[in-house]
């Protein structure tokens, strides 16, 4: 029997190796160039450029806008695949929210997620607040208006029953402002969602006394349940002073997603590609450090997984 499987696995590969015998390139829709997801988007490639001689695949990875302009180029067919938030994945393959003009993009695929991007509260030590109901009455950084952090910082708080006057300032700095807002005392706690670690609240944590305060509860279960883009999160301990011990909350996932149009053999080097080197992939950024395979195949994923991103899992017995 496994003799047969061997074949078959075999036949596979070579009808593959077959339909890219001459060299392709294939693009990967990033972000900022100091963002996590242009990191995600050069290290794919560069895993994938490392096997060029056995696939015939260049990959190249630039800057782009983000999520919502890296679904819009696939769906166009400008990009083959590209980094997105699992909410903004959600979106684009049902055409809700900003998708809701152009309707559903169904050719969507899911190929894995990347690292969390947790919904992160940080409070000063001396403001008394250990946990996310804590808050009331406190002034809070809840995010710059168009903000991701903002947006979702709206979700908990309808959720909870709350709204912006439950507290005593909800001020609207934006990311790059509320760490020296913290330190100066300006504000009590500070709301980010964001990968980790994160340049911003090391430079919190490094002006004053802060700790990480959990988001959990009855409503956050809920938030999770109803809403396949979310997914439960932790904040490793000991990545920030003042928090030795892991911080539970929820947020989203980075994703990587393409098209049912972009050739099987095609993704399914690029996966191959980075799960055949995790331990590599996994180096080449802090954000990286705590993923496992079984979490990036499954969480946060909300369009079909594409169909040769399954032949590798499968071929791994992940499936």
């Amino acid at each position: 029997m496994k003799i047969f499987k061997g074949l078959a696995v075999a036949s596979a590969m070579m009808a593959g190796t077959a339909g890219l015998a001459q060299e392709q390139f294939i693009t990967i829709g990033t972000g900022g160039q100091t963002g996590v997801y242009f990191v995600v988007g050069q290290s794919i490639c560069r895993l994938v450029n490392r096997g060029t001689a056995d696939h015939n695949l260049k990959c190249t990875a630039p800057s782009t806008g983000g999520s919502i302009a890296n679904i819009n180029a696939i769906k166009a067919g400008d990009m083959d695949m590209g980094v997105a938030q699992s909410d903004w994945q959600f979106h684009g393959y049902n055409g809700t929210s900003k998708f809701e003009d152009d309707g559903a993009f169904e050719n969507m695929r899911a190929v894995f997620s990347v690292h969390g991007e947790p919904f992160t509260v940080i409070a000063r030590a001396d403001a008394g607040i250990a946990t996310f109901d804590d808050l009331k009455g406190k002034r809070v950084n809840v995010g710059n208006p168009g903000s991701g952090q903002l947006a979702t910082m709206e979700v908990v708080l309808d959720a909870k029953g709350w709204s912006m006057d439950d507290f005593a300032l909800a001020s609207e700095l934006k990311p790059a402002e509320q760490a020296a807002a913290l330190g100066d005392n300006k504000v009590d706690a500070i709301i980010y969602t964001v990968g980790h670690p994160n340049g911003s609240i090391q430079e919190a944590v490094s002006t004053v006394d802060a700790v990480m305060v959990p988001v959990t509860g009855a409503e956050i279960d809920a938030l999770i349940a109803d809403n396949p883009f979310y997914a439960a999160a932790k904040i490793p301990g000991g990545m920030y002073e003042g928090s030795p011990e892991d911080t539970a909350t929820f947020g989203v996932k980075a994703t990587f997603v393409t098209s049912s149009d972009v050739d099987d053999e095609v993704v399914y080097q690029v996966v191959k590609a980075v799960f055949d080197n995790f331990d590599r992939f996994k180096r080449l950024h802090p954000a990286f450090e705590n993923l496992t395979e079984e979490e990036m195949i499954s969480g946060g994923l909300s369009a079909p997984l594409h169909d040769g991103a399954v032949r590798y899992y499968k071929e791994r017995g992940w499936m």
